[in-house]
């Protein structure tokens, strides 16, 4: 297999540049965003972002279906970039507005605006991550093209992340309600045009074996008698993570039981009785490397999103410069850009599994040192936060790239490949890591009394600021390295894999002509 031409691989991570300018505002801003500026209590918002991530668990695993069943001249992911890019770059505006609403009516718009922006997200980024599954059949090439994608994710993020304070701030002229609003168009414009340059630039070059005829609509009906096994965990977490006592710990382990009684007869009937969702779910269930993925997904979205969600809170009240929040975003994505480029180097010359165990490790150690660190003391906070963020940003990277030898050892296992699937799980698992780690923060905060609109309580917040910059997302890491040293795929079985795949598509093609 040729390279991917550097054009393509450019053009590719302008599309997670774009994307990232909605995901990285939101996560490291929204938070503080609802709660200091427009009003929401920190329990509210916590609520709101839990209840979100309910409804992307099921507009994922349908878009990831959607998308696999799409056929136009330009392939099955790339027209769903075009197609969605007006909608998240709407919502996106909508989010960061403040209209002159009552409590209520706030906290209504915050959902309404919310769930309009994960929707749009879903649209574009399950889409934009199966992509990278189909453009290249090396995992090699993979691995080259997920560090540019995430080189181009964490630049988008740092326009975010470290402008946003000051744009807010000069375009606000001291309205900070007026100026996330003025920032916020800024960034959509920008967004629409680096979409549209990854529609232009990357192709498709993977066509899978035709799966079974079965009509979308069949597969939804399918799907929702399913919906079950997405919603109900779900939705036991979420009532034990907000409330944490003894009824909802009861209900959730309940629900664990039942679903894994549920799951265990599916997986002991014939394929042949099964419906194509079914053996879908069954395709993943038996897929161990999926498996192992999906949890340090959610692991590693819990560890870096604690760390970047309570950054805004940390600067204007442990280190008392709001803007220098900025400043500090700024430091680590561009740390994370080197991060993210030398993975797909460092990947070449060592496992996979073992570089992703070391980058956990020590992301981790170096993040629960932070707990000793001064917050008078800018130069260890930068040094400590940007050495721990080098690490950081190699796991992202290299689950992405190991999301696509899922899907190749599926295909080799299974002769089925759901690539749209298999990603969609991916990203929602990230999303939902992403809304957990959003919402603890602020149960944390809410736990030591704080309130953004009451000044009073922040110094007893301030030692709960100082876990959330240290061992409680260092936990995370260490709890995903342990579960790494699970993986079953050495760099050798994806080489294996990898060529009889080819193989097989090149017998196929004749027949298929």
């Amino acid at each position: 297999m040729s390279k991917l031409p550097l054009y393509e691989k450019v053009g590719y991570a302008m599309g997670d540049a774009a994307a990232n300018l909605v995901w990285r505002g939101a996560l490291a801003y929204l938070a503080v965003f609802y709660t200091d500026t427009f009003g929401l209590t920190a329990a509210a918002a916590a609520m709101l972002f839990l209840v979100v991530r309910l409804s992307d668990g099921v507009t994922d695993i349908i878009m990831g279906m959607v998308a696999d069943r799409t056929e136009t001249r330009y392939g099955k992911f790339r027209p769903w970039i075009l197609w969605s890019t007006p909608m998240l770059a709407l919502f996106m505006v909508l989010c960061f507005t403040t209209p002159d609403l009552s409590a209520d009516g706030k906290l209504i718009y915050a959902y309404i605006t919310y769930i309009g922006l994960t929707l749009a997200y879903t649209f574009n980024n399950v889409p934009y991550s199966a992509l990278m599954g189909v453009m290249t059949p090396s995992d090699t090439q993979r691995a080259s093209l997920s560090g540019y994608r995430f080189a181009g994710a964490f630049a988008g993020g740092l326009l975010v992340m470290g402008f946003l304070p000051d744009l807010v701030a000069y375009l606000g002229s001291g309205d900070d309600a007026k100026g996330y609003q003025y920032t916020m168009y800024l960034f959509a414009a920008l967004l629409s045009v680096l979409m549209l340059i990854t529609f232009m630039t990357t192709k498709e070059r993977i066509r899978p074996a035709k799966r079974d005829e079965i009509s979308l609509k069949t597969e939804i009906s399918d799907l929702v008698k399913n919906l079950p096994f997405i919603v109900v965990p779900l939705l036991a977490a979420t009532l034990f993570f907000y409330f944490r006592n003894l009824i909802t710990a009861a209900f959730f382990v309940l629900v664990a039981l039942v679903i894994w009684w549920a799951i265990k007869r599916i997986l002991s009937q014939p394929t042949n009785h099964l419906g194509g969702t079914q053996r879908d779910i069954v395709d993943l269930l038996t897929n161990k490397p999926w498996l192992i993925l999906l949890a340090i997904g959610f692991l590693t979205m819990m560890f870096n999103g604690i760390k970047y969600g309570v950054i805004a809170y940390y600067f204007k009240y442990q280190v008392g410069d709001e803007l220098m929040a900025g400043k500090y975003f700024i430091a680590l994505l561009l740390v994370s850009i080197l991060g993210a480029l030398a993975t797909g180097h460092l990947s070449q010359m060592f496992d996979k599994r073992r570089l992703f165990i070391a980058a956990l490790i020590a992301s981790g150690i170096l993040t629960g040192s932070f707990y000793w660190v001064d917050s008078d003391n800018l130069s260890a906070i930068f040094i400590m936060g940007c050495s721990a963020e080098f690490f950081a940003a190699m796991m992202p990277t290299l689950f992405f790239t190991m999301l696509g030898d899922s899907a190749d050892y599926s295909e080799w296992k299974n002769g089925r490949r759901a690539t749209g699937l298999i990603y969609s799980a991916g990203t929602f698992v990230q999303k939902t890591g992403g809304g957990f780690a959003g919402a603890l923060v602020l149960v944390v905060l809410a736990s030591y009394g704080y309130d953004g609109m009451d000044n009073t309580t922040v110094k007893a917040s301030l030692p709960g600021m100082q876990l959330l910059m240290s061992w409680i997302p260092a936990i995370f890491a260490f709890l995903g390295a342990g579960l790494m040293l699970f993986y079953p795929l050495s760099q050798q079985h994806n080489q294996q894999i990898g060529e009889t795949l080819i193989a097989r598509r090149n017998a196929m093609e004749p027949a298929q002509s």
